[in-house]
């Protein structure tokens, strides 16, 4: 493998495209190539095998759609049905939908035709598109299988493949769907990976699919978020709503986003915002493609200044003009915490990253702060002094002992074992409701059972046969003439037809 090292092209007409890509680029008043764009667009041209790695916001997606379009242009040929020449791989529908409005706007004065193909819509369409015949088709893995299965598409033509965020379709564990579909493709192609980060598998994979790839690394040693303004804020769990609708009430000019660990706190969050007057939407991956669309089409639009996410959308969503971040919950990854923030600030830009921090959430921050090498500052007028951990849960998620003295008065140690606070967190937030309910169901059995026991003892029933009920399990008294009261209660019949109840009411009667 060639790691490049080359001089940065200043403009993008030294780049060498043909003329209608320079019209295009022109159009979207593009001058000066990213780093990620100057070094691995001319490699590409040559058609060399592509290692990228660089950090989400750099351009990525003109770094290999350029490329491709330029060969087809040259090439001027009519699509095949059902047979692609280029596929684009992306980890979610949202970035496949970002990809494809790429391909449109660079693509605009070429006769080149793309598809999109994802989950969670009806795949009419989408099928309906790969019959009539598409140049380059930009996918999620599962679809694309499905399809593939089906005999809608085939792979034997494809002269490009493209791994976009190859890290993120580890960490969704695509890896043996990539695999499979990779097992399709021409021995003869050319390959362009792309990642944020470079995980032991995503090298493995490198190292037997791509033919002497050129390297690209234009990621910093450490993550530079110095365009960011961030703090920090200590607050419990249970005051973390009050203080969001505080700090998002307060400001003027609000677009933002809010992130939550789980599916069901981004729901709540959103639905709580909405209650207090702020307008937010929630996005995550249990809404349908088309509701998810929606809310990012609303966001954009600015219909809504608030959108509630989950990680779905920490990646590869290119949204101009968000002025806040604020993580609702820190992310159980220190790497989620740079891509997050990373949706303000854009094209050099300021923005504001907003970090709530509560019990056990501590070590998470250690990592955070090590990964971007600087410590985060406190918001001192809005924080609360946190318990401090016991002795015994005094390390953090790297192992090393925490001091346990807390910046301005608030606890910093860690957890007792690597991933116990965020697994607490995720049980509270997912499991609070139905813990509720089930001890709610257990008081008022034990209240009808001593309601019965009394009523029994009131009315002269011999305590053997009080006692034959208990050994019985509640089934039959010790006479055994029939069921008590409270057993009666709790034997409810399986069926629900009306013989069943028919027999219930009889036997209650006897």
């Amino acid at each position: 493998m060639r790691v490049l090292k080359g001089k940065l092209l200043k403009t993008f007409t030294e780049l060498n495209l043909i003329e209608p890509l320079q019209r295009a680029i022109a159009g979207e008043n593009y001058k000066t190539p990213t780093p990620i764009q100057s070094q691995t667009i001319p490699v590409a041209l040559k058609r060399r095998d592509v290692l990228g790695c660089a950090q989400t916001g750099t351009g990525k997606t003109a770094a290999f759609a350029l490329p491709i379009l330029n060969r087809l242009g040259l090439q001027n040929r009519s699509a095949k049905a059902k047979r692609p020449f280029a596929l684009v791989l992306a980890p979610t529908r949202e970035l496949a939908v970002q990809i494809g409005a790429s391909f449109a706007t660079y693509g605009k004065h070429l006769k080149l035709r793309h598809a999109l193909v994802y989950g969670g819509v009806s795949q009419t369409a989408q099928v309906r598109s790969l019959q009539r015949g598409a140049h380059i088709v930009i996918a999620t893995p599962g679809r694309l299988l499905d399809l593939m299965n089906q005999g809608f598409i085939q792979l034997d033509k494809l002269e490009v493949f493209v791994l976009d965020e190859a890290d993120r379709m580890l960490d969704m564990g695509f890896m043996p769907d990539i695999k499979r579909i990779i097992r399709e493709l021409p021995a003869k192609r050319q390959s362009l990976f792309f990642s944020a980060t470079m995980a032991p598998a995503i090298v493995e994979i490198t190292d037997t699919l791509l033919v002497d790839p050129v390297k690209v690394d234009v990621t910093p040693k450490t993550r530079s978020v110095k365009k960011i303004k961030q703090q920090v804020i200590f607050v419990s769990r249970k005051g973390k709503s009050d203080l969001l609708q505080k700090i998002l009430s307060s400001r003027d000019n609000l677009r933002a986003i809010v992130f939550t660990k789980t599916k069901r706190s981004a729901n709540f969050v959103a639905e709580r915002l909405n209650k207090v007057g702020l307008k937010a939407a929630a996005i995550h991956g249990n809404k349908s493609q088309n509701a998810r669309q929606r809310a990012l089409d609303a966001f954009r639009n600015q219909f809504v200044k608030i959108l509630v996410a989950t990680d779905v959308a920490a990646r590869g969503i290119d949204i101009e003009g968000v002025t806040h971040v604020v993580n609702f919950d820190l992310p159980m990854e220190p790497e989620a915490y740079v891509h997050r923030i990373g949706r303000t600030g854009r094209a050099g830009a300021k923005g504001i990253a907003i970090s709530f921090c509560s019990s056990g959430d501590q070590g998470d921050l250690k990592s955070i702060e090590k990964l971007i090498d600087h410590e985060i500052p406190v918001n001192q007028e809005l924080s609360v002094t946190l318990p401090r951990p016991s002795a015994k849960s005094t390390r953090g998620r790297t192992g090393r002992k925490s001091s346990g003295s807390g910046r301005s008065g608030t606890s910093q140690g860690g957890r007792s074992r690597k991933g116990a606070g965020s697994r607490r967190a995720r049980d509270e937030s997912a499991g609070s409701e139905k813990g509720k309910r089930t001890t709610k169901r257990r008081r008022r059995r034990v209240r009808t059972e001593k309601a019965s026991a009394v009523k029994s003892a009131r009315t002269g029933e011999s305590s053997s046969k009080e006692s034959g009920k208990r050994t019985a399990g509640g089934m039959r008294d010790a006479s055994g003439t029939g069921a008590t009261k409270s057993s009666a209660k709790r034997r409810r019949p399986q069926r629900k037809g009306k013989n069943a109840r028919k027999r219930a009411n009889a036997s209650r009667s006897e």
